[in-house]
């Protein structure tokens, strides 16, 4: 698959996508484990799957949460991702300066929600000329993100994509309002919806989030019907044993069938 990060972009355009894997790189084996198994789904159904893991979760309820095996390693462990299944790669960036070392592998840039108005997060983001996904923090209208999309072409990137993950209403609790898909969409770049991170229940456990993983699939399929043009998922092969995310991440076993009936949504063919 060609991960030239323009090419990747305009196939985006025309095409559903989806980004999947798990919340945080726990170790290279596992990592493994699940991309290859992404690159055998996507390959049955021609559809372009992004492969997403996080070198480090800077933002975690507990101090003692596990975080990641920090950038150097999770590069080189993204890199051999990438070299063995062919699949594109996202992760997030959390300071300048790691935007331009990410870009060396990464096809795209992710900005956490809560950094998604910081100017020069973004500024570095969009001057390594990478696909720059944003996602809406939980506390903005849809409408707010055009400042945030006026940033990024500041740079003359426009390669940028903006991710609906619920708006927060305290109380451990996240409401999707699925108008913020059409309205982002005028700002002129595809939509994404985190159909993992919105069931989640930040700090739900006190010393951890939870989430209420049953939800997925009906969220998902409403965000589709309402136009989203990719699908974000946070999938693991044991979610109960996940070292980050565990309680709204999909299990990678039932992946296929909620991807086929979104397939189905967007007027796709399925499996083959």
């Amino acid at each position: 698959m060609n991960t030239d990060s323009q090419a990747l972009y305009e196939r985006c355009l025309t095409a559903p996508f989806v980004i999947a894997g798990p919340c945080v790189l726990e170790n290279l084996d596992l990592a493994l484990e699940v991309a290859l198994r992404l690159a055998e789904i996507a390959a049955r159904r021609s559809l372009t799957v992004i492969f997403k893991s996080s070198f480090d979760k800077a933002n975690r309820s507990s101090l003692t949460s596990f975080r990641g095996p920090g950038l150097e390693q999770g590069l080189e462990w993204l890199n051999q991702i990438k070299e063995r299944t062919g699949l594109p790669v996202v992760t997030d960036i959390h300071e300048p300066r790691q935007a331009g070392i990410v870009a060396r592998v990464a096809d795209v840039l992710q900005i956490p929600a809560f950094l998604c108005r910081q100017t020069d997060l973004l500024t570095a983001a969009g001057e390594t000329g990478r696909i720059v996904n944003i996602k809406k923090g939980q506390f903005l209208a849809p409408w707010d993100m055009r400042p945030v999309v006026q940033k990024l072409r500041a740079t003359d990137n426009g390669k940028i994509w903006l991710t609906e993950r619920g708006a927060s209403f305290g109380y451990n609790n996240l409401v999707v309002d699925y108008r913020s898909i059409p309205i982002m969409s005028e700002l002129g770049h595809p939509v994404v919806f985190d159909a993992t991170h919105a069931v989640q229940l930040p700090g739900g456990k006190g010393h951890a989030s939870d989430g209420q993983r049953r939800f997925v699939p009906v969220l998902a399929r409403a965000a589709v019907a309402a136009g989203c043009q990719g699908v974000f998922l946070e999938v693991h092969p044991r979610p109960e044993e996940a070292l980050c995310d565990g309680p709204n991440s999909w299990p990678l076993d039932k992946l296929p069938a909620l991807l086929d009936d979104l397939l189905r949504i967007w007027g796709l063919p399925r499996a083959n």
